[in-house]
Formats: C-alpha cells, sequence, structure tokens
C-alpha cells in the first residue's frame, strides 16, 4: 500500500515537471512576440497613462502631477466631445457599410462564372491601394469644379456638391472613402468564410425543396456569423482609428465636422504641444474602443453560430 502511494506520488511529480517544461517550451516560442507586444504595446500604454497624470512643459518634460483633473479638464471641454460624437457618427456611417458591400462582393465572387477568378482579383485591389493614395484619388473625385461626381451630377442637372467643404456632407464624403478602402479586406475575408461553408448542405437543402434564397439566408448566412463577428470588431476599431483620410482630405474641417479623436489628439499632441492632455485624450480613446469590443463580445457573439 505505502508502494503504491510511493508511484502515484512519483508518477504526480512526472506529470507536474512534464507540464512545467511544456510551459517552458511555450513561453520560449512565443517570447519573440511577447517582447514586441511589450516594446510597441504594454510599454506606450503604461507611459500614456502615466503622462496622462502629468503636465508638461513645451518640449514635453514632466512638470507638476494633478492626477485626474487633466480628464475632467477634457472631459468638459465641448470641442472633445464633439470629436467623440463625430467619431462615433462616423463608425455609424462606415461599419454597417462596410459589412453589407463586402458581404455583397463576397457572394457575387461565388458564383460559377468564367471571369470570375478576374473579378475576384480586382474586387481585391483595394488592398494594394494606401489609406494616403486613396484618399488623393477620392479627394479629386470630390474637386467641386473638376471632379467626376459633381460632373456626372451636371449631366443630371444638378447643382454640383460642396463635398469637402461642406459641415453636412464633409463626414459622409471621408466615410464613403473609407468603405471603399475597406471593402477589398472585408471582401477577401468573408468569400473565404463562404467557401469553408459545406456544399453538402447546400444539396441537402435542394433535396428538401429550398431554393437558393432560402438556403443562403438560412444555410449559409448562421454559418458566416463567426467571419462577420471578427469583422464587426475589426470594422469598429479601424472606424476609431481613421486617421490619414481626415488628415488629406479635410484636416478635421469644416468648422470641425471631420474633427474625430485621432485628429484632435494629433493636433493637441503636434500643433498645440499639451502632451499630458493628448495623453488623456488618448487613454479615453482607448477606454471607449476597449468598451465597445467588450460590448460587442456581450451582444453579438451569442448569435455567432460555429459549425
Amino acid at each position: 500500500m505505502i508502494s503504491m502511494t510511493r508511484q502515484h506520488a512519483h508518477a504526480a511529480r512526472l506529470r507536474r515537471a512534464r507540464s512545467a517544461a511544456s510551459l517552458l517550451e511555450a513561453f520560449a516560442y512565443l517570447s519573440p512576440s511577447i517582447v514586441l507586444f511589450a516594446v510597441f504595446v504594454f510599454v506606450p500604454l503604461v507611459t500614456t497613462v502615466r503622462l496622462s497624470a502629468f503636465t508638461t512643459d513645451p518640449l514635453g518634460r514632466v512638470s507638476a502631477f494633478v492626477g485626474l483633473a487633466q480628464y475632467a479638464r477634457i472631459l468638459a471641454d465641448p470641442r472633445f466631445v464633439h470629436s467623440i460624437g463625430r467619431t462615433l457618427l462616423f463608425a455609424v456611417f462606415t461599419v454597417p457599410g462596410t459589412l453589407i458591400a463586402g458581404l455583397l462582393l463576397a457572394t457575387l465572387g461565388t458564383l460559377r462564372l468564367s471571369k470570375i477568378p478576374l473579378f475576384r482579383m480586382l474586387l481585391s485591389s483595394p488592398l494594394a491601394v494606401s489609406a494616403a493614395t486613396a484618399s488623393l484619388m477620392f479627394l479629386d473625385m470630390y474637386h467641386p469644379g473638376l471632379g467626376i461626381l459633381n460632373y456626372l451630377l451636371g449631366l443630371l442637372h444638378q447643382k454640383p456638391v460642396p463635398w469637402l467643404v461642406n459641415e453636412t456632407t464633409a463626414l459622409p464624403a471621408v466615410a464613403a472613402t473609407t468603405v471603399w478602402l475597406q471593402t477589398g479586406l472585408n471582401t477577401i475575408v468573408l468569400l473565404a468564410g463562404l467557401q469553408d461553408v459545406p456544399q453538402v448542405l447546400h444539396e441537402s437543402a435542394r433535396i428538401d425543396g429550398a431554393g437558393p434564397v432560402r438556403a443562403y439566408f438560412g444555410i449559409t448566412l448562421p454559418l458566416l456569423t463567426p467571419t462577420l463577428f471578427f469583422l464587426l470588431i475589426v470594422d469598429v476599431l479601424a472606424a476609431f482609428q481613421a486617421f490619414t483620410q481626415f488628415h488629406v482630405m479635410t484636416r478635421g474641417g469644416p468648422n470641425g465636422a471631420t474633427n474625430v479623436m485621432v485628429y484632435a489628439i494629433y493636433r493637441e499632441f503636434y500643433f498645440d504641444g499639451r502632451f499630458g492632455i493628448a495623453a488623456a485624450q488618448s487613454v479615453v480613446l482607448f477606454l471607449i474602443m476597449l468598451a465597445f469590443t467588450l460590448a460587442e463580445f456581450r451582444f453579438f457573439e451569442r448569435k455567432v453560430q460555429y459549425a
């Protein structure tokens, strides 16, 4: 009996030793990624949080500890509150449109046609275009006198629209640029998700008498919800972090209509030299993005159907 107890204890020690060895091996493989995350994510995050609790001189050197005073200051600033509203509205303009356009194009990309590989290549072409290049392209298209959009409106006997210099149309115009820019990624990811849907399910649905529309909404879309959920998170985070389009096309104007949070932080840091305020705004942006991500997991993940 004592011998069996010793054997069990020895076996338990061996299992713990193997588990520790596996953990060390896994840590060795993950260590390069951990180092990169620490250097480029965690350290800047901690530095930003620390800087937000201090005032700084014009050179960015810490001068005095103020705690949460700068957070109270920015949340009471109507300009920053306005930038939060602009950012939320920009996300509303871009995220649904990007998901719907990507889903539509990906569905078209699954059709069995002779030239469908060429069509798929054209769908993925926005991935090769940088945000700056796309912004310059749309900047020419939105030109009030020479842009193709106002030219087409002229052919329809409509008045030209001051796309980027009007407070009402500026944000939707930049949002349309972002939708075009982001749709390529969404299309490719959704196309991969559609190709993973088992064809046997569609064959069974056809045998049962279901038409293509019913099979699409009853089989394809439910099995595509994991991909859609992933893209929802990615697109929301991309909308909150959009910067290049605004910097190239509007510079936050007109009259603050496109002054989203990231551009407001950029101006506070580089133009106004208020580094502590910019850091506090960055922390608020991080918390908002975190809150939206958690809310998406809370309310949408339960609707995801995994195969």
